[in-house]
């Protein structure tokens, strides 16, 4: 496994972070893993060297958080590995002790978004959940429109000042967004984002446009979710694929991102790139997938510490682990990025 430092910090996070929102129960969302069933996999993540975890307080209702850190008590050393949460959206437990059928109101007042009263709560719940007297990277989920970012990012101050994160990050927005952020947070000597986990994989770039230069330039980490988009570059979907997909119990029936952002042609000009790429390493007695490929990109490119990868299976996440050691040539980073044709920006929401 290879190592590297978290932007400017001397954090040191492992070029493959466990995404744990597989990890929780079914009643959730139909393809996440019940209990322990996820245990082999984040087990041989600790084998191989990974040491970087990244949860929300909203996946399964907070039961991610609990085997986040049920798992990281029982196999790793908490001093050692970097745990990672987020904050904004409600922490639905409707679904729970046979409430699922129970009519939910509108609004619950406060049970989102990033006001200080929301931080405040939500940071005591995970800690609680999570069995841990600290969060290594505290992450906003998604920007809070109708809270002032000047109360933000002071609640975020307050809450490292306290001692209940040693960083903060922050995930999906528009650059403006976060470069007023990090703004407000010089302007009043308060900590800074340290990471950003945006969208970014072969099959959407968008990014590319504004976001990423913003990052490489104040040296913020890329932590970029969805490496594999949602799946479709591991090279195994077909166009019919996407009816099929929203009509069954699968990710991709539940999952809006999967059913907006892929499926166009352009997208399968990407994966038959990415499956030229592999086949051609095949010839040549390299034994690569097209995950392992998609992977590899990823992490070429400048700022990116490490994709958040969802694994169901051990075998997926030991071809991430592998994916660390492969090294494309300027022609094949180039043949993967040809085919690339810009997309709405989408996923701020």
């Amino acid at each position: 496994m290879q190592y590297v430092r978290l932007g400017r910090t001397g954090l040191e996070v492992s070029r493959i972070a466990l995404g744990m929102m597989t990890y929780g129960t079914s009643q959730w969302r139909p393809w996440v893993l019940d209990g322990d069933a996820g245990k082999p996999v984040f087990q041989r993540a600790v084998e191989l060297g990974v040491n970087f975890f990244d949860t929300a307080d909203m996946y399964s209702a907070g039961e991610s958080e609990v085997l986040t850190g049920r798992w990281v008590r029982e196999f790793c050393r908490r001093e050692e590995v970097v745990i990672a949460t987020k904050v904004y959206f409600p922490v639905d437990l409707a679904f729970k002790g046979g409430a699922s059928s129970a009519p939910k109101p509108a609004h619950v007042p406060n049970s989102s978004g990033l006001s200080r009263k929301r931080i405040f709560h939500a940071v005591d719940a995970s800690l609680k959940r999570l069995g841990t007297d600290y969060i290594d990277l505290y992450q906003i989920h998604r920007w809070d429109e109708h809270t002032p970012i000047e109360e933000t990012m002071e609640a975020l101050h307050d809450v490292v000042k306290a001692g209940k994160a040693r960083y903060i990050g922050a995930s999906s927005m528009w650059a403006w967004q976060f470069a007023r952020a990090q703004n407000v947070a010089k302007a009043h000597g308060w900590t800074p984002f340290v990471s950003m986990q945006n969208h970014y994989n072969l099959a959407y770039r968008e990014e590319e446009r504004e976001m990423i230069p913003l990052c490489r330039h104040q040296g913020v980490a890329l932590l970029p979710w969805s490496p594999l988009a949602r799946g479709f570059l591991a090279g195994n979907r077909t166009a019919a694929d996407k009816q099929a997909a929203a009509s069954s119990n699968s990710r991709a029936a539940t999952d809006d991102i999967a059913q907006s952002y892929y499926y166009r042609e352009a997208d399968f000009k990407v994966v038959d790139a990415v499956s030229n790429v592999a086949a051609k390493r095949r010839e040549k007695g390299s034994e690569v997938s097209n995950a392992e490929i998609a992977y590899a990109w990823l992490l070429h490119q400048a700022g990116v510490a490490a994709p958040i990868v969802g694994a169901s299976k051990v075998a997926q996440i030991e071809a991430a682990v592998r994916a660390c050691e492969l090294q494309l040539t300027p022609q094949e980073l180039q043949q993967l990025a040809a085919p690339y044709e810009q997309h709405p920006v989408l996923g701020h929401k």
